[in-house]
């Protein structure tokens, strides 16, 4: 008895795996080969426990079962498997529920919610109600999407408190977080809180939400805040700390390396996640060494309020933190360059491209998680990063989405354009709201890029803006293919203002424009980040005969130019100072050449 037992627990784990491999396809001689078991048995198997005649629900629970008790029986389970369990005993519930409808015909068996709004009296559908079936569709959807850098961020949420991450733009973070906390979100009833730079920005997350929801279980999820079925709530604030306090849940940072006063919007953001229960999560493209979340990325703020004795040393180095590192001060780090991005399976970029359209400093700021060394510059970053705002809170004559987006009010436009070589500097376009008198703030309610045109298309596209504002005034660089721009541009704007560069006027350019921003009299939108960071280009240089200085962006053809910056500066330029009488400017060339 006590020898056959061994045997009979082998032979059944053998017709087991037998069958299960039939199943999948198997033909019964390869079964016997694989096992190493005669042909015959394998046969006699499948004739007695009619393998042939199985079902289809009979086969996925025979598998279900296999992989449970794999699982179950797994000594060290890793997140991932505990995440599996509650995966595949949703599918034990739903075949149970499959089961029953075969039995009785009801779709109700099949679906708890259809006798749920059956019974009783007749009621709406609850708001923002997905369903049991809807939960299982947007975690299956979500955990299908993910690229092998994103899974890392998703490893880390199951088990740290704080995650901390420096990324390269556009590589999908704020679209992965936003799908993380609905997924657990209407898993777990647990609040969410989504701030950013601007308003503007949060609600980029509600946008990746309510589209995630709709093409996940075709319900449109409303309300501001969005308030689930199972009482989560999901917030969407810019960084007005008054407006932020009061709430408390997991809450989402983005892009907090380009908020002006990191430091007391972070003592509200972990205000509200001060549970144990709740995680904070941190996630931005680097800004300046200046800023003041630097420190809280560096550990340096953690050691200021140690004893010497308890300081720890933090490695935030790319090479420590490519693949992600647990600190000393309980942060969970990581570093995720675009080429990090693209080794973990992300195949949307052309690097090589990349490379022509932004500079060397843009690239490796944006892209290389590179934080930028303004001690040179013109326009430290944290100069321009006050002129940064919150357009939504407090544009309200500004309708971005309108046919005239500021209807009669004037603007004035500014332009730098492209190069002889069109692979090279790109074209830079502002659009102004000039400040009404000398205690106003003058704003950048657009800003456009423009790689790969020529002439007659640069000068097209600024015909088109023309029709959509009230422009005052056009000031366009005339340098490069400039000329043949400006005079197209007079043809249906006669009043064209050329520039021609000295560096005694880029100078002049340059002072105006600081003496503009230091009174804080500049303002854009805090997502338009590559403004500021076309300001923060320019440096005061020598000239090539080494007898003055000038102010430059650019070394090579290949590399931009801070145009952004520039055609800001041009705009700018048409306020008149004060020795000049308004409406002076208009019509001329100013000398700026070299």
């Amino acid at each position: 008895m006590t020898t056959s037992t061994p045997d009979l627990d082998t032979q059944d784990a053998s017709r087991l795996s037998a069958r299960h491999l039939y199943w999948m396809g198997w033909r019964i001689a390869r079964i016997a080969e694989f096992l190493d078991l005669p042909r015959a048995t394998i046969d006699s198997w499948k004739k007695r426990d009619a393998w042939d005649d199985a079902s289809p629900s009979q086969r996925i629970e025979g598998a279900l079962e296999a992989r449970m008790i794999q699982l179950i029986w797994k000594d060290a389970k890793e997140g991932k498997d505990f995440k599996e369990l509650d995966l595949l005993g949703r599918q034990v519930e739903r075949l149970a529920r499959v089961h029953k409808y075969e039995g009785s015909g009801k779709e109700s068996d099949l679906n708890p919610n259809i006798e749920r709004r059956n019974a009783g009296e007749k009621r709406k559908p609850a708001r923002n109600d997905v369903g049991d079936e809807g939960v299982i569709q947007i975690v299956e959807a979500f955990e299908a999407s993910l690229f092998d850098y994103q899974r890392a961020w998703y490893r880390a949420g199951q088990h740290e408190r704080i995650r901390n991450l420096l990324k390269s733009r556009q590589i999908g973070a704020t679209w992965y977080f936003a799908r993380e906390a609905i997924a657990d979100a209407v898993e777990t009833g647990k609040n969410k809180i989504f701030m950013s730079a601007s308003k503007a920005q949060a609600h980029i997350f509600k946008h990746y939400i309510v589209q995630f929801v709709k093409e996940a279980t075709g319900v449109e999820l409303k309300g501001d805040p969005i308030v689930l079925a199972n009482g989560a709530e999901l917030h969407f604030l810019g960084t007005n700390a008054k407006t932020a306090q009061g709430y408390h849940g997991d809450t989402y940072l983005d892009e907090y390396f380009w908020i002006n006063g990191f430091e007391q919007f972070r003592k509200v953001t972990s205000g509200m996640a001060m549970h144990k229960k709740w995680k904070q999560t941190y996630f931005s493209t680097p800004s300046s060494v200046a800023h003041e979340a630097y420190p809280f990325w560096t550990g340096e703020r953690f050691n200021k309020r140690q004893k010497k004795a308890d300081r720890v040393s933090i490695d935030v180095s790319h090479a420590a933190l490519k693949g992600g590192a647990r600190g000393p001060d309980g942060q969970w780090r990581q570093i995720v360059t675009i080429e990090d991005a693209i080794a973990g399976g992300c195949d949307l970029f052309d690097l090589d491209q990349l490379r022509l359209e932004y500079s060397d400093e843009e690239f490796a700021n944006l892209l290389m998680c590179e934080f930028v060394d303004d001690s040179q510059s013109a326009f430290p970053m944290m100069t321009m990063q006050r002129c940064m705002v919150d357009s939504w809170d407090i544009w309200r004559d500004w309708k971005p989405f309108a046919a005239r987006p500021f209807g009669d009010k004037p603007v004035w436009l500014g332009y730098d354009p492209a190069g002889d070589n069109l692979d090279g500097d790109g074209a830079g376009l502002v659009v102004l709201a000039p400040a009404k008198n000398r205690n106003d703030r003058h704003r950048i309610l657009e800003k456009h890029r423009i790689k790969g045109q020529d002439y007659e298309e640069q000068a097209g596209f600024i015909e088109q803006v023309t029709r959509r504002y009230n422009v005052q005034f056009i000031g366009i660089d005339i340098n490069g293919m400039g000329e043949a721009v400006a005079q197209l541009v007079a043809k249906f704007f006669p009043r064209v203002t050329r520039y021609r560069y000295t560096p005694d006027s880029k100078a002049a350019l340059v002072r105006q424009a600081q003496h503009i921003i230091e009174r804080g009299r500049l303002e854009f939108d805090s997502r338009d980040v590559i403004i500021a960071q076309s300001f923060t280009a320019i440096r005061r240089e020598l000239t090539a005969s080494g007898r003055q200085f000038t102010f430059t962006a650019g070394r090579n053809a290949q590399t931009g130019h801070a145009d952004l910056a520039w055609a800001t500066m041009h705009a700018l330029n048409n306020e008149p100072i004060d020795v000049l009488a308004e409406g002076e400017r208009g019509g001329a060339i100013m000398e700026m050449s070299e």
